[in-house]
């Protein structure tokens, strides 16, 4: 029985063998080895405009080269880095494929591959596959491909069809893309650079990560200098090559091409045909443009880099995106600070106030900007204001656009650092991946690491009405590959309209940046800025009713600008954005509270409490049921202030005369003469360009008021009925005239 086994055992074998021995002699399948016909991607703008084509201009390869006129480095690098011992096997490397058998049998998966040349040709063909089972097919028709070609044959079939990254299939259309050049002249360093891409093409090419192409190119003239192929004066010689070459046939919109094409190859698209994306190539080279001058201008102050990003807001679209001042510059160029993760500073605080409206807080809800001290899992926390100054009892309008950083704190306390965090998820800030916990309270202050494509998306969730949806990079409903996906809620409609109101409020932002900034424009723009520790990084987002502008300055090594804020870095570029888009797009009008159900109140400005005849009042935005009842008790007659305790001892401390200069409500006075204090004798104010004149007011208090009855005010003789008088040009002359005849006048000076 044993021995009848043992023959059929035998039996079958050696048929196998038989058959194995047939099948390595068959002739290969005809055509296999032809040279293919390959579609060509042409990528355009959303008009039209041809930004950058892959493979052949005419749907096919550009040639085949054969190996005769191919470059001989390029020959020494594949095999240097690929396969050294290519001329000495049958196609199969038995030393090398045993000891990747034996590193991926002790990691349980394939670390390892031991390809040669030949077996990656056969994966490369068709003909076999990846993982275990792939492996032994490329074994076996690596055996067959070298019984029916020659050494120079398959050198020939595989070097014009390796893929090496940015849909380019083979060396001449690789030369051709990274350098501009042909397979048959490349330098050293290219022909390395090109032979280090063979194993992480997508990943590693020099259009997605230069440096860790550079770092490939570097280990790829180390194997050639250690086989013979080049001394070490070339070698020297080549390290110093940048990794890209420009010229006049360089694509357009570079950063985002390449990324499309990167989205493209890791979802599977197959990259064929005409492709209309979403970038107004007229828009994308006026902001490269001003990208390049905004790094121009502050170059002294040690900005070196910028980028800027553009969505449509109601399709997602992509309408811009410049990644870097020079795409083609060698000292980092391709580093793409579109997508890069960098803190987002004070950048988030939109998303804070926007919770903590949706949950009860209000507009005018007053927010303790004092000193305190939290204490934290690492240690006792006081966080500071931009400033290094406590700014008192403010409302939370003025807190949220002057940029407050002790107020959002209190707020962050109050909401949890949890609920924080699942809103920032919920607007797609998909980088913030550790815990609440591991972010702490300094989560409102951006001590998370974002994306500049990601904080865009989600501010225009803001002019969504609250509810986030992914962008777009094709134009919506001419591809498969944009078709509409459900949006997620992050805060209410009315919560979302009014941090827009606020951030639209140029009066509000005046405490926290004064009245000159380049946040006014002629149309509504809800603006916010962002500045990291240090001096790092430099955020500023616009949103408009129809569009959405982010940018971001600094530098991608990490070095600290000179005193470089939000403000001057990157305010003035997303200005001069900003007017760039609305030069071909209308700006559209941002949604406003009331559509929302919210309703105006007249408050206080200093209490936040509903107005009375006392106080200076003005009108704010309350959503349903979130109104004040009480009337205004902080001032009395005259303007008096009661300060609550909880503010009191800090006025004391403080020895102010004046709360917020945008309050426009003064402290107690500390004599009890009859004088006018707002405005003083002798100021000058300067009306901003394009201020709502609602906003051009200045408030009317004096001190010594005794409580024997009212304060009668005029102005140039005029009388004045109310606390807030509307800012005229020219030269004025206050007057204020107490009931028991005492006066005092002012001389002012508008601009």
């Amino acid at each position: 029985m044993r021995s009848r086994v043992r023959w059929l055992g035998a039996a079958a074998f050696g048929a196998a063998g038989v058959g194995l021995a047939l099948w390595m002699a068959w002739p290969l399948p005809a055509g296999l080895t032809a040279a293919p016909r390959v579609a060509s991607l042409t990528l355009q703008d959303r008009n039209g405009l041809v930004l950058r084509t892959t493979r052949g201009a005419e749907g096919e390869r550009r040639d085949w080269v054969r190996l005769a006129d191919l470059d001989p480095k390029i020959i020494q690098a594949f095999v240097a880095v690929e396969d050294r011992r290519f001329y000495h096997h049958p196609g199969v490397d038995v030393r090398a494929l045993a000891r990747a058998v034996a590193i991926d049998v002790r990691r349980w998966r394939i670390v390892s591959g031991g390809s040669t040349i030949t077996m990656q040709l056969a994966r490369i063909l068709g003909l076999a596959g990846r993982g275990w089972l792939g492996k032994v097919g490329q074994v076996l028709w690596a055996l067959r491909l070298e019984r029916h070609l020659t050494k120079q044959e398959i050198l020939e079939q595989y070097l014009n069809r390796v893929p090496l990254g940015q849909g380019t299939a083979g060396v001449p259309g690789a030369a051709a893309l990274y350098f501009s050049s042909s397979a048959s002249h490349l330098s050293l360093a290219q022909a390395a650079l090109l032979g280090g891409l063979a194993s992480a093409p997508s990943d590693d090419n020099p259009l997605v990560a230069p440096d860790r192409a550079r770092a490939r190119r570097t280990a790829a003239l180390q194997r050639m200098g250690a086989v013979g192929y080049t001394s070490a004066d070339a070698l020297a010689r080549a390290s110093d090559e940048p990794v890209l070459v420009r010229t006049a046939s360089s694509f357009l919109a570079p950063h985002f091409t390449s990324r499309v094409l990167e989205w493209a190859e890791d979802s599977g698209v197959a990259l064929i045909g005409t492709w209309r994306t979403s970038i107004d190539l007229p828009l994308q080279t006026a902001l490269e443009g001003e990208v390049r001058h905004t790094v121009d201008v502050l170059q002294d102050q040690g900005v070196k880099q910028a980028a800027v990003v553009v969505l449509d807001n109601a399709s997602g679209e992509i309408l811009a995106w410049v990644g870097s001042p020079d795409f083609w510059a060698d000292t980092a160029g391709q580093v793409d600070m579109v997508v890069s993760q960098r803190q987002p500073g004070s950048a988030l605080k939109p998303f804070l106030y926007g919770l903590a409206f949706d949950h009860g807080v209000t507009a005018s809800t007053i927010l303790a900007d004092l000193p305190h001290t939290y204490q934290t899992s690492t240690g006792p926390y006081q966080p500071r204001n931009y400033d290094r100054q406590f700014h008192g009892p403010v409302r939370a309008r003025e807190a949220l656009a002057s940029s407050f950083n002790v107020p959002a704190v209190a707020l962050t306390d109050q909401l949890g650092v949890g609920s924080l965090l699942a809103t920032l998820h919920a607007a797609g800030l998909r980088s913030l991946t550790h815990s609440a916990e591991y972010y702490g309270l300094g989560l409102a202050l951006g001590n998370g690491d974002v994306d500049l494509l990601d904080l865009a998306n989600a501010y225009r969730a803001l002019a969504r009405g609250g509810e986030a949806e992914p962008y777009r990079w094709m134009v919506a409903g001419r591809n498969a590959v944009a078709a509409p996906v459900q949006g997620t809620r992050v805060i209410s409609p009315g919560a979302a309209a009014l941090v827009l109101d606020i951030l639209a409020d140029p009066v509000a932002r005046v405490p926290g940046f004064g009245i000159e900034t380049p946040f006014d424009f002629p149309f509504p723009v809800a603006v916010k800025t962002g500045t990291s520790h240090h001096y790092t990084d430099n955020w500023a987002v616009g949103v408009t009713g129809a569009f959405t502008v982010a940018v971001w300055v600094g530098n991608f090594s990490g070095r600290p600008m000179n005193d470089v804020s939000g403000v001057t870095g990157a305010g003035p570029l997303l200005h001069r954005a900003i007017l760039d888009v609305a030069r071909i797009r209308a700006a559209g009008v941002l949604p406003s509270p009331a559509i929302s159900g919210a309703t105006q109140r007249s408050v206080c400005r200093l209490s936040g409490l509903l107005a009375t005849e006392h106080c200076s009042p003005m009108d704010e935005w309350f959503l349903p049921g979130t109104a004040p009842t009480a009337r205004d008790d902080w001032q009395g007659a005259g303007g008096a202030i009661a300060w609550p305790a909880a503010y009191a001892m800090w006025a004391e401390q403080e020895g102010r005369r004046e709360h917020l200069a945008s309050t426009g409500v003064p402290a107690p006075p500390r004599a009890a003469e009859f004088a006018i204090i707002s405005p003083q004798d002798g100021d000058r104010y300067q009306i901003p360009p394009g201020m709502d004149s609602r906003f051009a007011t200045i408030p009317l208090r004096v001190s010594g008021v005794p409580s024997d009855g009212p304060v009668l005010w005029t102005v140039d003789g005029h009388p004045i009925t109310r606390t807030r008088w509307p800012l005229q040009f020219g030269v004025h002359r206050l007057r204020a005239v107490a009931a028991s005849g005492r006066s005092a006048e002012a001389r002012i000076e508008v601009r």
